[in-house]
């Protein structure tokens, strides 16, 4: 980890504030977030919130693939987070958080299936594929199988029932929904079963990657991330499994999907031309936005579901990095996509790394650079979401998934990627 932290203060010798920064944040997630268990597995929490989320987790451990190529401790850290997500995974695929123990903390007041090991149960279809993304790329990394164990297979096919499941939503899924006396994006409309939809091939999500119900049922960015999750299990099915026909039921699925979203998520706008919605329900209702959080439709060729220069993707970005988005701000401190789940004008530091990330040209990478040092707060890490015209005023002081992603960002820029990840194959084909 030292030796990585001096690389990245040599490709910025007289960036004394970045240096720090990205120190502090690269170190934070190992220093704070990570509990060891004596099973082999690793709990990790968010960050202020004590729960793991199968979703953050994965993404606050991803930049320390790059350290686990070489360093056994780290790799084995990674292989006890994919392991803990995968018994979080088949003890219920509907849920998103998960405690510790079986201490009943979190929202046992929901109208759900909850149970003392659920910290919330809010269905989110990228929860299910951050698992097997991290799954993928540990081996692509290290070279590792020794995690494509029982578990693994059993919460593999335990996804596929899940997807296959809500891909009929209204006449086969037995998940409902409801939190009394909050908001509307906390709850479920219709009793707990959300806004109605049609099926299209795509797979239901009751929530987006912020926590937010959907307003549509068919989330866009999580079903591009689904298909993508779909064809590494394919070929982890193949390769290391020798399993040829869960390979294929994951392979038939991934082009169920895909089918459902090239067919019922591209509009024709009259100002960007061909581009993709945000959300769906297949009967002509739609939503044309992006959130901060990620999959988001800005984050689609990072995910992989598309080429960094796809045609559509760039005209879905433009819409997404201009006013016709409505959740992209301008302040007088940044530019950049929020989210309905924070206050308004607020601005993500996640959304910065992704369009950092997705960025063709070097200048839009650097411009975003400097935000990142100008928007920390003070602070010297990253947050959840601050005010686009003053940055000490923030949300999250202690957001481990930020931290993370700010993180990966900067090591892209000195040339590091995770080995197997869409990123990286883009880099190497530009050199």
């Amino acid at each position: 980890m030292k030796k990585l932290i001096s690389r990245v203060n040599e490709h910025f010798p007289n960036d004394k504030k970045l240096q720090e920064m990205f120190a502090q944040c690269f170190i934070n997630t190992y220093t704070t977030t990570l509990k060891p268990q004596e099973d082999g597995t690793t709990f990790v929490i968010t960050g202020d919130i004590p729960a793991m989320w199968l979703r953050d987790s994965a993404a606050q451990v991803r930049p320390y693939l790059i350290l686990a190529e070489e360093d056994e401790q780290i790799a084995e850290m990674i292989e006890g987070v994919v392991s803990k997500q995968f018994q979080f995974i088949n003890h219920d695929p509907y849920a998103n958080a998960f405690n510790e123990t079986s201490s009943g903390k979190g929202h046992q007041g929901d109208k759900t299936d909850m149970t003392p090991y659920i910290w919330e149960r809010k269905y989110e279809v990228d929860s299910l594929c951050y698992p097997l993304q991290l799954a993928y790329l540990l081996w692509k990394s290290t070279g590792r199988t020794s995690h494509f164990n029982d578990s693994y297979q059993a919460g593999l096919k335990s996804i596929l029932n899940v997807w296959k499941v809500e891909q009929n939503h209204e006449n086969k899924s037995t998940y409902r929904f409801e939190r009394e006396n909050v908001r509307q994006s906390d709850t479920l409309t219709r009793s707990g079963m959300g806004s109605e939809v049609i099926k299209t091939g795509m797979t239901w999500s009751a929530f987006r990657p912020s926590d937010d119900a959907c307003h549509y049922g068919y989330l866009v960015p999580a079903n591009m991330f689904a298909v993508v999750a779909l064809k590494y299990s394919a070929e982890i099915c193949l390769q290391v499994l020798l399993d040829s026909e869960l390979a294929k039921e994951c392979m038939q699925l991934a082009s169920e999907i895909e089918e459902g979203i090239e067919k019922y998520s591209v509009i024709n706008h009259p100002v960007y031309e061909e581009m993709y919605v945000y959300e769906t329900d297949g009967r002509g209702g739609y939503n044309l936005m992006d959130d901060a959080n990620v999959p988001s439709l800005l984050s689609m060729p990072y995910l992989g579901y598309c080429d960094f220069n796809d045609r559509i993707y760039q005209n879905t970005r433009h819409f997404l990095l201009s006013r016709d988005n409505p959740y992209y701000y301008e302040g007088k401190a940044a530019s950049g996509i929020g989210s309905p789940h924070t206050p308004d004008h607020y601005i993500w530091h996640i959304a910065l790394a992704i369009q950092g990330m997705t960025a063709q040209e070097e200048s839009e990478k650097q411009r975003i650079l400097s935000v990142f040092k100008e928007t920390d707060g003070d602070t010297g890490y990253m947050h959840e979401g601050f005010n686009s015209d003053d940055p000490k005023e923030y949300t999250r002081e202690w957001f481990s998934w930020a931290n993370s992603m700010f993180s990966e960002f900067v090591l892209s820029l000195c040339g590091y990627t995770v080995k197997g990840s869409p990123l990286n194959q883009w880099l190497q084909n530009k050199e």
